[in-house]
């Protein structure tokens, strides 16, 4: 039998038409403005059924796109240091070198030649070491995934 009570309407916002580019919007580990970067170590260790289901959906995203001429990315960890507090090397690395100007201040001068007006608070990204571990030390387990959020 069917009820003759209205259908009851969904109360949150209407479904996204662009889900999966509002959550990478939000800026969450492993996400710039160009790419999203997933560990493989983290990746390889998530539970079998999720494994599964990213296996299918890379496979997917390959086979449709796997005709365009991709590059091989070389993604090397990273975080954001204040210019003034590089070393030499980490200097050389964001191609900014430092000189003492004429008044005996520090100048910092990126590639090309500009002065950083205010090297206090410019801010770069500098390569460091992978926090995320490649694999669990001594053969334990990782610790136990969040469940993922559901979609009604």
């Amino acid at each position: 039998m069917f009820t003759p009570d209205p259908i009851p309407r969904h109360t949150g916002p209407p479904a996204s038409s662009t889900p999966l580019g509002d959550y990478l919007a939000g800026e969450g580990p492993g996400v710039d403005g160009g790419y999203a970067v997933l560990p493989r170590s983290l990746a390889e260790n998530m539970p079998l059924p999720w494994q599964q289901q990213m296996r299918n959906l890379l496979a997917e995203f390959h086979q449709a796109y796997g005709y365009l001429q991709w590059p091989v990315y070389r993604v090397v960890p990273s975080r954001y240091e204040w210019l003034a507090d590089l070393d030499e090397d980490q200097l050389a690395e964001v191609g900014c070198t430092i000189e003492v100007g004429d008044g005996g201040d520090l100048e910092y001068r990126l590639r090309d030649g500009s002065r950083v007006p205010d090297p206090e608070n410019h801010r770069v990204l500098v390569s460091c070491l992978d926090p995320i571990p490649r694999n669990p030390p001594d053969g334990q387990q990782p610790p136990p995934a969040a469940p993922a959020p559901q979609q009604w």
